[in-house]
């Protein structure tokens, strides 16, 4: 049997591909793909206000709410603002660091540093949060150590919901940005600087050019994270962001939890979109 089936696959690369290939093609298929289908179904499904049962037929009523209500698009604004300010502070963070990774450190330095970029990532998402929790905390180490300056920490509220994500995220900005660095070869900026150009100048005609697609890459990680995350704001913040209105209507009106999904969806469509009307695809 495996004789035959090795001669099935011999001198025909095709067939090999597509058989290395069919199961996670198979995968995304039914497992994503057919997910979002079904995510696409049921927010046209109702519920039933007296029975409190599903009624499985086409209906644009959770659509409605959505565009009519003024509470959800508070939230929807709020969400992208914030998601917008988190990939905004997290790339202005990064790339300073991840340069000094790419071009400056040693070989043990970048060894050294890549290591404390991914050391975050391997602790406890929760324990993160609820340490940022602690420190937001009107006793907590912010107010103490901003307490002799008369001043006071952001206490818990949207502010903390950016600071906390934008520190959450900050390794999935540094590490495409440094590997697109990497990727920038040295003889450029020299050339740049021979031919007499300052260093912003390099910057800004060099290395961002060559570095944009990196740092879309990163700003699509944070980006996307941060429109679907519930759980931070949910410990830090009293106000609703999308994935807390998707989480607590799951249990009693998946439909309407189902169509208020889809935004996050649209929203990273139209942000890629716009990614690739500005060229940031074009050299990856």
């Amino acid at each position: 049997m495996g004789h035959r089936l090795a001669g099935l696959f011999h001198g025909r690369p095709r067939l090999q591909i597509s058989g290395l290939l069919a199961g996670p093609v198979g995968w995304l298929v039914i497992g994503y793909l057919g997910s979002l289908a079904v995510l696409l179904i049921a927010a046209f499904w109702t519920v039933d206000p007296l029975s409190g049962e599903l009624v499985q037929g086409l209906s644009f009523e959770n659509f409605e709410t959505l565009f009519n209500e003024p509470v959800y698009r508070d939230i929807v604004k709020r969400t992208v603002l914030i998601a917008a300010l988190v990939t905004v502070t997290d790339a202005v963070l990064a790339f300073p660091i991840a340069f000094y990774m790419a071009k400056v450190a040693s070989r043990r330095g970048k060894a050294i540093l890549v290591v404390a970029v991914l050391l975050p990532l391997w602790s406890s998402y929760l324990v993160k949060v609820y340490a940022w929790r602690t420190m937001l905390s009107a006793g907590g180490v912010i107010n103490w150590a901003l307490e002799p300056f008369g001043l006071s920490g952001p206490g818990f509220g949207s502010t903390a919901v950016w600071l906390v994500m934008s520190y959450l995220w900050l390794p999935y900005m540094i590490l495409p940005i440094y590997a697109g660095l990497e990727r920038i070869p040295n003889s450029l900026i020299s050339a740049s600087e021979d031919l007499g150009a300052s260093p912003f100048t390099t910057f800004r005609r060099v290395i961002l050019p060559l570095a944009f697609p990196a740092v879309v890459a990163g700003s699509i990680f944070t980006f996307a994270l941060t429109l679907g995350d519930y759980i931070t704001p949910r410990l830090v913040s009293n106000d609703q962001f999308i994935g807390n209105v998707i989480f607590n209507n799951i249990s009693n009106n998946l439909p309407f939890a189902s169509a208020l999904a889809l935004v996050p969806i649209v929203v990273m469509i139209a942000y890629l979109m716009v990614a690739r009307k500005l060229g940031a695809f074009e050299h990856i």
